[in-house]
């Protein structure tokens, strides 16, 4: 096993996509359950704070260290079987997402939790309970999380299974490896019915492998993973629309949603039912128009679309949909429209590449990502997004908002030009975000709390529940060395 202790060597570890930025005294790179046993229990024994470090695509800070080590997965690659009947598909955690896509498509499957950055880890995707474009017809990742491996602090191992322990009421019990039982009680959370991904999940008659999906490195060590993967549908329908007016784009979303729950319940193949529904406002249009030169002129948004189709009735959705499209003055004569598979991949590339370059920009200010990851209930959706632009245009700030607004879930990011700006802007972010939660939603649907957000989770949940939730932490991890300064509040809970 190497360990790497020099700073030019570890220096990549020391921070996320959103440049977040930590310290730590040494790195770890196991290539074995066993060689991760042997360094948590070292640590555990001296105290030593440990933090799990996936591909570091995360936007929160949960992979980046402040302080102790760190545990690298990234030799924790293999994709141990591929089971085509059954369909799953059981893995280490530092397999990269886009290369499971591509083994699996060799035997027409799928796994349909769909991050926007493919090069992340399926370790980190079950640890923050990650979800993306495709969720909007598929769900996150818990919904595909069958199985678990995960090595606890001191080096003890549970093995979880769906549907093989839940809790009591309240009470959950868990038997290590060795044999070991530990009772757990959670406590009762009102937990959001929007898109989610804040705090431990706590629920009466839960699923045991329920708690530790979504945790952020906080109560143990993933080493196995088995997901349930589907078949490849026949082929897909993926589109661009662009709209001169974004309420026109926001209704377009509205009916496209209606239409393909109501359809999804009826299981039919032949009506509108979207596998993803994504906005674009006239600021991310402008951000890209260097990079694809055919974004039209006096446009205010855009959305883009897919559909899978299974029956060959390929012209018969593609019709349904440019009739939508007309109803909501969608710009017919200028959407793009994917035929095969390398103009799918252009309309790809232009979905993921808005991150990418927020990232860029921040970065080259030196300026930590200021991104929300909020989401709330449909009907309280339109309000959120206006109360955003308000204020922040009130501001003279600049902007780009997109993201999967079929959930109702917006990442509304802020483009500062300066430390004046940004220092504005962070607390344009704040009030957002205490705007979603006053709606009933959520702070992270999908990245996690990570250290950034800790102070919006005791907002969202309050002091009380999140202590509560810390008392699951302190009964699995009791010396608190893994993930310090995730999903709790340093100054209220690590006293």
């Amino acid at each position: 096993m190497i360990v790497k202790t020099e700073r030019d060597e570890i220096q990549n570890y020391l921070k996320d996509a959103s440049n977040f930025k930590g310290t730590c005294n040494a790195v770890y790179f196991p290539e074995s359950e066993s060689d991760i046993i042997s360094i948590l229990k070292e640590a555990n024994k001296n105290n030593i704070s440990v933090t799990i470090a996936g591909n570091r695509t995360g936007l929160t800070g949960a992979g980046v260290p402040n302080d102790g080590i760190v545990i690298s997965t990234e030799k924790l690659n293999k994709i141990i079987v591929i089971n085509k009947e059954e369909k799953f598909v059981q893995l280490e955690p530092g397999v990269i997402l886009s290369d499971l896509q591509n083994e699996l498509k060799q035997h027409q499957l799928f796994y349909p939790p769909d991050p926007t950055e493919t090069t992340c880890f399926l370790g980190g995707t079950v640890a923050t309970n990650a979800s993306g474009a495709r969720t909007f017809k598929y769900g996150p990742t818990r919904d595909y999380v069958f199985g678990l491996t995960s090595v606890l602090a001191d080096g003890n191992k549970l093995n979880l299974e769906r549907g093989k322990n839940k809790t009591k009421g309240n009470q959950l019990i868990l038997l290590t490896v060795k044999g070991e039982k530990i009772i757990i009680n959670l406590p009762e959370i009102n937990l959001s019915n929007t898109k989610n991904a804040s705090g431990y999940y706590c629920k009466k008659d839960m699923d045991a492998i329920d708690l530790f999906i979504g945790s952020e490195g906080t109560l143990g060590v993933i080493t196995n993973i088995k997901l349930k993967v589907l078949p490849m549908p026949k082929s897909k329908i993926s589109s661009v629309v662009f709209f001169k007016n974004e309420l026109y784009g926001l209704n377009f979303i509205k009916k496209a949603r209606d239409y393909s729950v109501l359809n999804k319940k009826e299981h039919t193949d032949d009506r509108i039912n979207a596998l993803a529904l994504e906005y674009f406002d006239k600021g991310s249009l402008e951000f890209l128009r260097n990079d694809f030169v055919n974004i039209p002129a006096n446009c205010q948004c855009a959305v883009w679309f897919e559909q899978e189709i299974n029956n060959g009735n390929e012209d018969l959705l593609i019709n349904k949909w440019v009739e939508l499209i007309r109803s909501c003055k969608g710009s017919e004569e200028n959407c793009w429209f994917a035929f095969n598979e390398k103009e799918e991949q252009k309309i790809r590339d232009f979905r993921h590449a808005i991150s990418e370059k927020i990232n860029e920009y921040m970065a080259g200010k030196k300026f930590r990502k200021l991104g929300t990851d909020v989401a709330v209930p449909h009907n309280c959706f339109e309000e959120l997004y206006n109360y955003a632009k308000n204020i922040t245009e009130k501001e003279k700030i600049k902007y780009v908002n997109y993201g999967h607004f079929g959930n109702s879930h917006m990442h509304f990011n802020f483009l500062p030009e300066n430390e004046k700006q940004y220092e504005k802007a962070k607390k344009l972010y704040y009030l957002i975000s205490k705007k979603a939660i006053s709606l009933n939603g959520t702070v992270s649907a999908e990245h996690g709390i990570g250290k950034s957000k800790t102070h919006l989770l005791v907002e969202m949940l309050g002091e009380k529940t999140i202590g509560k939730m810390f008392e699951i932490k302190k009964t699995l991890d009791p010396n608190l060395i893994l993930g310090r300064g995730n999903l709790f509040n340093s100054l209220l809970f690590y006293k």
